[in-house]
């Protein structure tokens, strides 16, 4: 098994790829780790400590977080991102996980590996906290702006083929999210999206709304990538602005601050819920290969969990039962 992470990416880069990745290969012996980079940098701050199945490919350049996506792939083919990709795209990775630019990881997706045949939209799709620590997975969260309804039927089929290969639930429930659970509920792309996933080969329990995702009314949430992201930023926003209430609270005075004491544990448990490092690693389904989002921010733990979560799709088949349902082959560059 061999994985290949863009040293270069992220707001912490290299430092919290180096640390995750010499992490990774030294619970994982079985997995060949590639950092791909600039591989003087690389080396220097590694030093002389990289286990066996650590190595290092040459990439000179780094595509940065402010560039435009497509022109930064075309125009950097020798960046940590690229050359990740087309490791993937060759066959000389199983999988890739990058902290970089969003857009470019897409970009690359498409560009270097290529769409899985039968595919129109490759999703984007991360895993939300749930109250039982099950998780949602939501696709598409911001790959696309705009969907057609047979988009979101594609998203449907591959996150209930995720689900069950990485995360081995059984007849996953899908739910579209929408502003009402009526079927007669929504703009005109959720109710032709609606009638699709009713005829699909998958387990469509109807409607979801915003409010009841973190309760696990559904497995896989589908929605366009506008959507998505706002519902994402949304839920990230309330989460931070709730745990500074919260602390603000506590540190209010000294039977304040001895009642957040005795309940340490607790908050940590709920903290723990609903961090995003814990749910790190965010496919990009619907590309030919296995491809990886990392939050830009994450740092070195929030890494490894990424890296996990590739190596659970490598070894669960992920790649072979998506082709199996779309179709293998060669991928379709745009």
């Amino acid at each position: 098994m061999r994985i290949a992470i863009d040293a270069m990416g992220g707001d912490h880069a290299p430092d919290v790829n180096l640390e995750a990745s010499l992490a990774a290969a030294r619970e994982w012996p079985d997995t060949e780790i590639i950092l791909t980079g600039p591989a003087d940098l690389l080396h220097g701050r590694l030093g002389g400590d990289m286990p066996g199945n650590l190595r290092i490919v040459d990439a000179k350049e780094a595509i940065a977080a402010d560039e435009e996506p497509v022109r930064a792939v075309r125009r950097k083919p020798d960046s940590s991102m690229v050359v990740a990709g087309r490791l993937v795209k060759e066959g000389a990775a199983d999988a890739m996980v990058s902290s970089g630019n969003t857009g470019a990881l897409m970009a690359t997706g498409l560009l270097v590996i290529g769409r899985l045949p039968g595919i129109d939209r490759p999703g984007l799709a991360p895993m939300l906290p749930s109250l039982d620590d099950v998780g949602v997975l939501a696709l598409d969260l911001g790959a696309n702006m705009d969907a057609k309804p047979e988009h979101l039927l594609q998203y449907a089929i591959m996150g209930t083929i995720y689900r069950e290969k990485v995360h081995g639930i059984s007849r996953p429930k899908v739910g579209l999210l929408n502003v009402g659970t009526e079927p007669g509920k929504g703009n005109e792309l959720a109710k032709a999206a609606y009638a699709l996933l009713e005829q699909a080969p998958i387990h469509f329990v109807g409607n979801v709304e915003a409010r009841d995702v973190l309760l696990r009314h559904c497995d896989v949430l589908v929605c366009d990538g506008f959507n998505g992201n706002i519902l994402l930023k949304a839920m990230e926003g309330a989460v931070s602005v709730f745990t500074s209430m919260l602390r603000e609270e506590l540190n209010a005075s000294a039977r304040n601050r001895l009642a957040a004491l005795m309940l340490r544990p607790a908050f940590r448990k709920v903290r723990k819920k609903l961090d995003y490092q814990e749910y790190n690693g965010a496919p990009l389904l619907g590309v030919n290969g296995l491809v990886f989002k990392s939050h830009g921010s994450s740092d070195a733990r929030a890494v490894k969990n990424a890296i996990r979560i590739a190596r659970e799709a490598v070894r669960n088949g992920l790649r072979e039962a998506l082709g199996g349902e779309f179709g293998m082959g060669g991928g379709t560059s745009t």
